[in-house]
This record gives C-alpha cells, sequence and structure tokens, in this order.
C-alpha cells in the first residue's frame, strides 16, 4: 500500500455554507419509502404531501430546493430501465478511460479527490501515533461524522441514527489512534464536500489492504451520476474472479461519498443494499441524476 501523494500539511478548504435546510433528507426518505411501499398504487403529489403532512405546495416546494427538480422527475430516476441505460453508458465511459489512460473523462472525479494509503506498517500499526479529528456535521442526505488526519480525510459516515455507532466505527477501523471531537476543525470540509462548486482538492488518507485500496481507487473513477456493477469494477481492476471480494471492499468503505460505493449496483439494475441505507443510497443516486440530467 503505497502512498499515491506524498505527506503534506493538511490545509482547510474555503468556508463555504451547504445550502439545504437540515429537515429536508428525513422527509425525503420518508417519501421515498412511501412511494415504494404503495408504488402499486402510483401514489400522486397530493398523497405523498398529505403523508408528510405538509400542503402540495410546501412538499412540492421543499423537494426542489433538495434536489432542484419536482418528485416526479426524480422519481425516474430510480427506475431499473434509466439504470440500465445508464450501466451500459457508464461502461462505454470506463472502457474508453483505460484505454486512454489516466487523462480521459472517466477520471474528471479525481480533479477533486487525492489518494494517501498507508503503508504495509502503518497499516499493522493500525493507527498508533495518529491523532484524529471528528466531527458531526449536517448534509443533503442526513447527519455525517467527518473524520480527518493530517493527511487527510480519513472517515465520512453517515450518522443519522445513533451517532455513537458511526464513532465506533471509527474506532474500530482505527484502534490506535487518538480522536478528538473538533467539529470546528472537520465543518469546513463538510461545507466543501457537499457543494457541487469544489474549490480545490480533497485529500484522502486510507487505511486497507492493497486490494481493498484498488477497489476505492476504481470507485473513484465512476463519474457523477454514473452507475456501474461488482463485474464492471472487477474488470476494470483486471481481476474478472474477484466478484465477491469487489463487493467486501466496496462494503467495508471508509468513505461515504467521496469513495462512491453508491453508485455501484447489480447488473440487472437493481440498486441493492448499502452500509448506509437502501433508501439512502437511492436519494443519492437520485440527486447525482439530477444534477446531471435534470
Amino acid at each position: 500500500m503505497r502512498p499515491l501523494s506524498g505527506g503534506r500539511q493538511l490545509r482547510p478548504p474555503p468556508r463555504k455554507g451547504i445550502g439545504h435546510m437540515p429537515s429536508d433528507y428525513a422527509r425525503i426518505e420518508k417519501a421515498i419509502n412511501y412511494i415504494e411501499e404503495n408504488h402499486l398504487s402510483q401514489p400522486n403529489l397530493d398523497e405523498l404531501a398529505s403523508h408528510l403532512r405538509l400542503s402540495p405546495f410546501h412538499f412540492q416546494r421543499l423537494f426542489r430546493r433538495w434536489v432542484g427538480i419536482s418528485p416526479k422527475r426524480f422519481l425516474q430516476y430510480l427506475t431499473i430501465e434509466h439504470a440500465k441505460c445508464v450501466l451500459d453508458e457508464t461502461r462505454s465511459l470506463l472502457d474508453a478511460t483505460y484505454e486512454s489512460g489516466l487523462s480521459s473523462p472517466g477520471r474528471l472525479y479525481d480533479l477533486f479527490v487525492t489518494i494517501d494509503a498507508v503503508t504495509p506498517g502503518q497499516y499493522k500499526q493500525r493507527g498508533a501515533g495518529l491523532s484524529i479529528a471528528y466531527g458531526m456535521h449536517e448534509s443533503p442526505f442526513g447527519k455525517c461524522l467527518i473524520a480527518l488526519t493530517e493527511r487527510g480525510i480519513c472517515g465520512l459516515a453517515f450518522a443519522d441514527g445513533d451517532p455513537n455507532e458511526a464513532l465506533q466505527d471509527l474506532r474500530r477501523r482505527w484502534p490506535g489512534a487518538a480522536l478528538g471531537d473538533k467539529p470546528r476543525v472537520t465543518r469546513p470540509y463538510a461545507n466543501q464536500i457537499f457543494n457541487s462548486g469544489r474549490l480545490q482538492k480533497l485529500p484522502l488518507h486510507l487505511h486497507g489492504t492493497n486490494f481493498q485500496v484498488k477497489v476505492w481507487e476504481a470507485l473513484i473513477r465512476i463519474p457523477p451520476g454514473h452507475l456501474c456493477t461488482y463485474e464492471d469494477i472487477a474488470r476494470t481492476i483486471e481481476n474478472e474472479n474477484a466478484v465477491r471480494a469487489v463487493g467486501h471492499a466496496v462494503a467495508t468503505n471508509p468513505i461515504s461519498y467521496l469513495i462512491p460505493c453508491h453508485r455501484v449496483i447489480r447488473k440487472m439494475g437493481a440498486f441493492g443494499e448499502y452500509h448506509w441505507g437502501a433508501t439512502r443510497k437511492k436519494a443519492i443516486i437520485g440527486w447525482e441524476a439530477a444534477r446531471r440530467f435534470g
């Protein structure tokens, strides 16, 4: 596990507001769940608004504030038919990426993320001697815990259930590190991560095996608004027989959203599970699709 970029003093990104209401996501998630549970009856805007105890006007406005498009259009991006079309397009893009090298469009997201992986020796130390600052913040997809070492972001987990679960997971991944609750340190990164107009690169500090890091690197190459399968990832890392191992590496991704494991779905177009909740996965996929197609 070689460092992909040298160690450096981490500078906070510019402060910029996230631009959403903290309560929006909980209502959006409730609306998505209701639609899935009642998909045969195709609930209309009035029914959705009534379920959320809002007027149709306020529900429509809330939804547009969150994602920028209407609920009806948003749901079109969550169909299996749409997912299959995006899969086909992404496969062609990934094929072009690996044929033409690092400068191809498929690596555009790398412009915003750089990776610094621990060495084999550091991996065995499991964070001994490291200091990690963490903080809880609002995001368009609920509360999240962001964790930083001096070399980069080492953890991002959605935590709108029990925040202690995210913190315990961070401790499990870095058991030898000294953790400190420092939301003022992590807040600028939360603002930067969830703004579409990123102003500078965000460094990631990854703790994983060689294989895991290789899979996480492949995930970063999937542009926003695109989808791929576990089989696609296995093929792009030139290990087509490792689909199950790829699935495990995707599931153990320590930095949600920035390492976009939510963009990996099943080959038949079903969205599948997600460590931070299947509904949240659909919400993020639809949110990114709205920015690409909407």
